[in-house]
């Protein structure tokens, strides 16, 4: 399987909230084409009620087996890109999980509860990298239906239970 790995640089926001439970909810709100020279953790202009930060540098990778969900990311509209993100419960108060291109993969960073997950635009240079490696490695597979085979007692395992057309009614000590 081949991989290609591409640096961007993941951008934050803590947004002040209306809520009795917290004060306020972090988000990823963009993906950089490239990391930029600041330090992690580093505070960008915003306005009131909304702080950004500069999270630090990510690294995107690509599979060569996921170039057909790619595809699929680019035919639905405007390409985007996963990021998700974890809060700690201590400082740093959020921790970065991961980025992907994949909208599979970025389905199954949704899977667990606690994780922030975002589809963000996907940067033009970013774009044009992830269609490269998707014109280069990808290979178009036919699908194949599997057929069901017929149970062979002679294999092993129990024998496929017959069919019932009702509940069956049980007389005394169990007989039909």
């Amino acid at each position: 399987m081949t991989q290609q790995h591409i640096e961007v640089g993941i951008v934050v926001e803590r947004r002040a909230i209306d809520s009795p439970w917290a004060d306020h909810a972090w988000a990823p709100l963009a993906v950089l084409p490239e990391p930029p020279p600041l330090s992690p953790w580093t505070e960008l202009p915003g306005e009131p009620g909304r702080r950004q930060f500069y999270l630090g540098p990510a690294t995107l990778t690509l599979h060569s087996v996921d170039t057909a969900h790619f595809r699929e990311n680019f035919q639905a509209g405007r390409a985007k890109l996963w990021v998700a993100i974890r809060p700690t419960g201590i400082e740093p108060e959020i921790e970065f999980v991961g980025v992907t291109a994949d909208p599979f993969e970025g389905e199954v960073y949704c899977e667990n509860v606690g994780d922030v997950v975002e589809a963000l635009p996907m940067p033009l240079a970013v774009a044009e990298a992830v269609l490269a490696f998707f014109e280069a490695h990808h290979v178009e597979r036919e699908f194949i239906k599997r057929k069901r085979s017929e149970h062979d007692p002679r294999k092993g395992g129990a024998p496929r239970p017959e069919p019932s057309l009702g509940r069956r009614e049980s007389g005394p000590g169990g007989a039909p």
